[in-house]
């Protein structure tokens, strides 16, 4: 039986990776909207959008557009689905995390989105 000397302290759960292709930028997340702000700070200075890499936590949807992707998430996410979640499941469709945050705004200003809380959208 081990002591407690011997025990590892829990590692920090990781969301995945994110990635610039433009720059060999790899960056692990713990959070799926760390990967937003990310792109955020990334986008700001370089002009550069970064991508998911690998994602590790569950984003699978059947879908190809921000609005149905958002739709079948907000079935599982009800308080609001986080958009690095949202972004990571348009990775395998081919969407950018700055083309999944524009996408967001766009349906967000014409009202068919609302953000019940900070970086967290719903379809109304």
């Amino acid at each position: 039986m081990p002591d407690d000397g011997d025990v590892e302290p829990a590692e920090k759960p990781r969301a995945g990776v994110v990635t610039c292709p433009s720059c060999d930028l790899h960056v692990a997340v713990s959070e799926p909207n760390d990967a937003v702000e990310l792109y955020r700070r990334h986008a700001d200075v370089t002009g550069h959008d970064v991508e998911w890499e690998r994602v590790a936590f569950d984003a699978e949807v059947d879908a190809e557009d921000v609005k149905t992707a958002l739709v079948e998430l907000g079935e599982r996410h009800p308080d609001g689905v986080e958009l690095g979640r949202l972004a990571a499941a348009l990775t395998d469709s081919g969407v950018a995390i700055g083309d999944a945050l524009d996408a967001v705004y766009d349906l967000r200003m014409s009202g068919e989105i609302y953000e019940p809380r900070d970086d967290h959208v719903l379809a109304v």
